[in-house]
């Protein structure tokens, strides 16, 4: 017994310094094992990713920008069944434990050791730990990543409060389609905002977490409800509510479909916004929640949407268009032998700005953005046809030569590079004689163009055109005074914007300002206004580019198909290119600038006898006629009523003079030019006529009403 008790010492001294080895081995273990686990300083400065939100120039949201959709909630604005729903799904111990509920990880921890699913055991800290720091955790089902998320939820506990780990967890986690955190989820499948559901509500949203894609209401949808309706039971029996009302929610339907369109207000505008915030923020536009105030206005945007939807549907309705119908290429697309190479169907953009802040308020980059995502108004190059024209006259304008200058309009030949010859001619194939470049303007004649180019020189042309703001190449030949250089559309919208502007050009924008999560202005982008012609070369060229539309190629589109009361002051020029591969309208009013064009990706003839006055004039004019006095038949729209007031029209500047002049020969009015023939003509000082209209006159310009 002596030996015995002499050994008593002895062995529990071997057994300390045996548990101590132990201990130490586990420790060194643990902190081996957590040495790459994140810090309590990296848990209380994380922050959930957020996706940035696009809103219209009035607020509105338009899309969210982000790889994890998600809108944080305070727990606070949460009804109470809320919280409820979720805890009594995932953690009913939840305000009782450390992080840890001891009875759920044994049943795990027997679960991965016996291959048997034995039930959750992690707690909701421990998954919230798990989703913030995925990368050091892991998701695989071991016991090396319980044991880190152990510890990242010890810390979790001791950094934050319970209603702060609940909170984060409501809003960090996945609640399946991309859709995270609870407000995302609520707007998504129910149309709301989580402040706003109901207990039968919030038990679908809880249910979904554990697994997105099982319990998904869409794809699964009796194994969401059986999942509703375990979460209403899991509520009853933690007296959250009774039998009875649980009884009641569990007959409530689930959604079946997204509560919410999916579909982008402007998918082309929204795209070309997002990739200049990507040049300038990077990764943190898709992480970081920024708030970014556009130009854009939702009101025209639709009515672009359906102006042009209109504009297509005649295209298509014309004699002679033989060209693959859209329609026709989506039920293609939608069998199991679509070609790609069947898009052969006509394309077309709108784009539209304000003309003194150069602020985008619509913009559509072609046909369907699920089919071609290539912004045909920011990226394509185009011939621009007629449209080129005004660059011509503002040129000879700005070296003062006056709007009743006369050209003879009559068949022209000139040698080109390579010896042979070019013979230009109208669109109307005839000749009309002499007549001033105001009427050239109007009538749209090539010969009076390359007449007038040559006059002021190509250099000077393509200088101006240059200033204005076409940035594409502008070659120096006699056919770039008709049109036949490439340009971007939304280069063409700029250079006209300095017309109506008095000579200030407007660089084309579509952000207002940015802000952070917390709501702090990070940018501020600020109107890029260069001038770029004398106030007076504009007003001249806004009263010779009206004509267009009151009496020109634009005349009967605008005023006639498409409606456009005469009191909406507007100005603008018809594009049609060779072979009628592009038609073009860029037009404007005091406070509306707008381009439209059509065409087919691949330039070829849309159609015989295609016309920018016959193809896009109408569209611009509808679009037009919408934006100033609504549409009453587009009832429930946002353009159903008027969204900009008409305009008054555009003063004429001090500093300019006008004459009575006769409109066909361009001399001072007499008694032998008609009052009928006779119009107000303006003129930079100086540059005004000093001949009187005489009897020969009469007879060789063939003046109306003259024999």
């Amino acid at each position: 017994m002596a030996k015995r008790t002499d050994a008593s010492p002895s062995l529990l001294y071997t057994l300390l310094i045996l548990i101590g080895v132990c201990g130490g081995l586990a420790i060194g273990s643990w902190r081996n094992l957590c040495s790459d686990c994140p810090s309590v300083a990296q848990i209380r400065t994380f922050e959930s990713e957020q996706t940035s939100k696009l809103f219209s120039h009035d607020g509105q949201l338009l899309v969210e920008i982000g790889i994890e959709r998600r809108t944080p909630v305070s727990l606070t604005t949460l009804p109470e069944h809320v919280h409820q729903a979720f805890i009594a799904v995932e953690d009913k111990r939840f305000y009782g434990h450390n992080g840890i509920d001891p009875l759920g990880l044994t049943r795990a921890v027997l679960g991965v050791l016996t291959g048997r699913n034995r039930g959750g055991g992690s707690t909701i800290t421990q998954q919230l730990a798990r989703n913030m720091f995925e990368d050091q955790i892991g998701f695989e089902k071991r016991i090396i990543r319980k044991l880190k998320e152990l510890q990242v939820a010890f810390d979790l506990e001791n950094s934050y409060t319970k209603d702060e780990i609940l909170e984060a967890y409501i809003n960090e986690i996945n609640y399946g389609h991309g859709w995270w955190g609870i407000q995302t989820a609520s707007r998504n499948y129910y149309g709301k905002n989580a402040s706003e559901l109901d207990v039968a509500e919030a038990a679908l949203l809880a249910s979904i977490p554990n697994r997105p894609a099982f319990y998904s209401p869409f794809v699964n949808p009796e194994n969401a409800k059986r999942r509703r309706n375990l979460v209403l039971s899991r509520m009853v029996q933690e007296e959250f509510i009774t039998e009875t009302e649980a009884a009641a929610y569990s007959q409530v339907p689930i959604p079946t479909q997204r509560a919410i369109s999916s579909n982008t207000t402007a998918p082309y505008f929204e795209e070309w916004v997002r990739q200049i915030l990507d040049d300038r923020f990077g990764s943190k536009l898709y992480t970081s929640g920024l708030r970014i105030f556009t130009t854009l206005d939702v009101g025209m945007q639709e009515a672009a949407e359906l102006s042009m939807k209109e504009g297509w549907d005649r295209i298509e309705a014309r004699p002679g268009f033989e060209h693959t119908k859209f329609t026709d290429y989506q039920q293609s697309m939608a069998s199991e032998n679509a070609q790609v190479d069947s898009m052969k169907y006509v394309q077309g953009l709108l784009v539209a700005l304000d003309p003194w802040t150069g602020g985008v308020r619509a913009m559509i980059g072609g046909r369907d953005f699920q089919y071609s995502k290539f912004n045909r108004a920011t990226q394509a190059l185009r011939q621009a046809g007629s449209g080129f024209k005004p660059f011509v006259y503002t040129a000879a304008i700005a070296s003062r030569i006056p709007p009743n200058f006369v050209i003879v309009d009559a068949p022209y030949i000139t040698l080109q590079v390579d010896g042979t010859e070019w013979r230009p001619s109208n669109f109307s194939e005839s000749f009309d004689g002499p007549m001033t470049i105001r009427t050239g303007l109007q009538k749209s004649q090539n010969i009076i163009a390359i007449k007038l180019a040559q006059e002021v020189g190509l250099e000077s042309v393509a200088q101006t055109a240059r200033r204005m703001g076409i940035r594409s190449e502008i070659e120096r030949f006699e056919s770039t005074a008709i049109g036949a250089s490439e340009v971007i559309p939304l280069e063409m919208a700029e250079a006209y914007s300095s017309f109506g502007n008095e000579g200030t050009k407007v660089r084309p924008f579509p952000i207002l300002k940015v802000e952070d999560s917390q709501g702090r202005i990070i940018w501020d982008p600020r109107p890029e206004r260069t001038q770029v012609l004398d106030p007076l070369v504009a007003r001249i060229m806004v009263s010779m580019l009206q004509n267009v539309v009151t009496a020109g190629t634009g005349a009967t589109a605008i005023r006639i198909v498409a409606g456009l009361p005469a009191e909406v002051a507007a100005a603008g020029k018809t594009g049609t290119t060779n072979d009628a591969t592009d038609v073009w309208f860029n037009g404007f009013t005091p406070n509306l600038l707008a381009t439209v064009w059509f065409g087919m990706d691949i330039p070829e003839e849309i159609r015989p006898l295609a016309t920018g006055g016959g193809d896009a004039a109408p569209v611009w004019g509808i679009f037009m006629r919408r934006v100033y006095y609504g549409d009453p038949n587009a009832e429930g729209s946002s353009f159903e009523s008027p969204l900009l007031p008409i305009p008054e029209p555009w003063p004429v500047p001090q500093g300019l003079s006008t004459r009575l002049i006769d409109r066909t020969t361009g001399k001072l009015a007499s008694p032998w030019c008609p009052q009928t023939n006779q119009i107000t003509e303006l003129f930079l000082p100086g540059t005004e006529p000093t001949d009187y209209c005489e009897v020969e006159d009469a007879r060789r310009f063939r003046i109306p009403g003259r024999d």
